[in-house]
């Protein structure tokens, strides 16, 4: 299908932030986006690049009653010279399609797919902010746009890419954070859609995050909901410790998002000669390490913020300091080599990195 480009006209189009230390994240939206509905019978159809503009939904909309709804979060990054790069899109667009299956939802044609982000790019290139570690941050969407009450797969959808300009996902910048352990509440289930870049995944978190936010910690550390004992994952980012030699997360079962940045991380540690362990570890084994002084380091691991030092956990009613409460040397040696694989000021032995444009 051949996608079609309406401009905004240059007196309807937005001014673009001056100041990149502001920028925030998901504040500020470009003048286009990507849509592209889909109708049972007919399937995908008049993909187009269009002005930026609100979504116009009928008050019995799917999505707004049955949570089918799924997204993606990547980043375009200014190079050196002024060169455009993304970091493995076509990974994003298969977890997409992965989410799709899960929630019953149309798949969409990979390299259509990965032609509508380099085009909307392209577009907006313009708005691709130039300092260190500020981006193009780009959020494909899909909603179950059918109006219907009843509880069943939609017959129709609207897939979208929205993109804005963003600096350091958190206020704290490359610097520790401190993360709440809660035993109360969990995120996902076996059997559930945990493994889903899904909206209701979102939502069931965000009790137990503003209870964190309120007692002053960043984010919350889920654990499994069987056991009740193991770490999973922090709100948006998958976690890691160090403890000894050995670098451990949580392994892949179904619970957890895929991490990219994840998987990112392993291949580089593995790289290095770091001993990577994808297993099940308990806080009462974190808890051990830290008293006999074996956990060397914490960090999470997502597209947002690349890779977050954790200074300190909450558990059971006391904080505790990793290492001191400074970033350790692996944790900045691996937020470094992504971040300059994915700016192209490095070699990308892996092939991760997809230029849009010089």
């Amino acid at each position: 299908m051949e996608i079609k480009i309406i401009q905004a006209p240059p007196e309807k189009r937005k001014a673009k932030p001056t100041d990149e230390s502001k920028l925030g994240f998901g504040r500020i939206f470009t003048d286009h986006f990507f849509t592209m509905p889909w109708h049972e019978g007919r399937g995908w159809h008049d993909p187009q690049i269009e002005p930026y503009r609100a979504l116009q939904l009928d008050p019995t909309a799917m999505c707004l009653h049955y949570a089918q709804e799924i997204f993606e979060g990547l980043k375009a990054y200014r190079g050196k010279g002024g060169a455009i790069f993304l970091f493995r899109p076509m990974e994003n667009i298969r977890r997409m399609n992965v989410s799709a299956e899960r929630l019953c939802m149309p798949q969409i044609d990979e390299n259509l797919f990965l032609e509508a982000l380099k085009k909307l790019i392209l577009l907006e290139k313009d708005w691709i902010p130039h300092g260190s570690g500020t981006s193009l941050y780009i959020r494909p969407t899909m909603i179950a746009s059918e109006p219907a009450l009843g509880v069943h797969p939609a017959h129709e959808y609207l897939f979208f890419i929205i993109t804005g300009p963003v600096g350091a996902y958190y206020p704290e910048g490359f610097s520790p954070t401190k993360i709440y352990v809660t035993e109360e509440y969990f995120r996902s289930v076996p059997g559930g859609t945990g493994y889903c870049k899904a909206g209701s995944n979102y939502t069931s978190s965000l009790y137990a995050g503003e209870i964190a936010k309120k007692m002053g910690y960043t984010q919350v550390l889920w654990l499994d909901s069987i056991e009740k004992k193991y770490v999973e994952e922090v709100g948006t980012s998958n976690m890691f410790f160090l403890i000894g030699d050995e670098l451990i997360t949580a392994p892949l079962t179904g619970t957890i998002l895929p991490g990219i940045t994840r998987d990112s991380v392993i291949r580089l540690a593995k790289n290095w000669g770091v001993k990577v362990a994808e297993r099940r570890l308990s806080m009462d084994e974190v808890m051990k390490a830290m008293a006999a002084g074996t956990l060397r380091e914490a960090f999470a691991s997502g597209t947002a913020a690349i890779v977050s030092p954790v200074g300190h956990i909450y558990f059971r009613g006391e904080e505790h300091a990793i290492a001191g409460g400074k970033t350790g040397p692996l944790t900045d040696r691996l937020y470094n080599e992504i971040l300059q694989i994915q700016y192209g000021m490095k070699d990308d032995p892996f092939g991760w990195r997809m230029k849009v444009s010089d």
